[in-house]
C-alpha cells in the first residue's frame, strides 16, 4: 500500500510559481510511477504529468509542458510538482497518484490517491 498526502497549495497570482509536494508513506515507493493531476469545477479529472520511476522518464499535458516540471525524491519518499508562469486557466484541486504500473496519463491506470490540494490562480 501507498498512502500520498499533497501539500502546497495555495492562492498565487497569474505569472506567479507554485511547488506542489506528494508525500508518500508504505513500501518501497521507488518501485510505483508518479502522476499529478487536476479537476477543476464541472469538469473531468485532467492528466497533468507524470514521472516513472527513474527521474528521467517523464511527459506531460500539453497545456502544461514548458511551465510544469515533475520530480521526485525517492530517499525522502516525495514527488514534486513545479508550476511556473501559472494561468487562472490552471486553477484547480490538483491530485498526487501512484502506479504499480508504467507511467500513464489515464487515471484508471493509477492505484494510489491524495486527497488533493486546491490551486488558485487570480487574474
Amino acid at each position: 500500500q501507498v498512502q500520498l498526502v499533497e501539500s502546497g497549495g495555495g492562492l498565487v497570482q497569474a505569472g506567479g510559481s507554485l511547488r506542489l509536494s506528494c508525500a508518500a508513506s508504505g513500501r518501497t515507493f521507488s518501485n510505483y510511477a508518479g502522476g499529478w493531476f487536476r479537476q477543476a469545477p464541472g469538469k473531468e479529472r485532467q492528466f497533468v504529468g507524470a514521472i516513472g520511476r527513474s527521474e528521467a522518464s517523464t511527459f506531460y499535458a500539453n497545456a502544461v509542458k514548458g511551465r510544469f516540471t515533475i520530480s521526485r525524491n525517492n530517499a525522502k519518499n516525495t514527488i514534486y510538482l513545479q508550476m511556473n508562469s501559472l494561468k487562472p486557466e490552471d486553477t484547480a484541486v490538483y491530485y498526487c497518484a501512484a502506479a504499480r504500473g508504467v507511467v500513464s496519463d489515464t487515471p484508471g491506470a493509477f492505484d494510489y490517491w491524495g486527497q488533493g490540494t486546491q490551486v488558485t490562480v487570480s487574474s
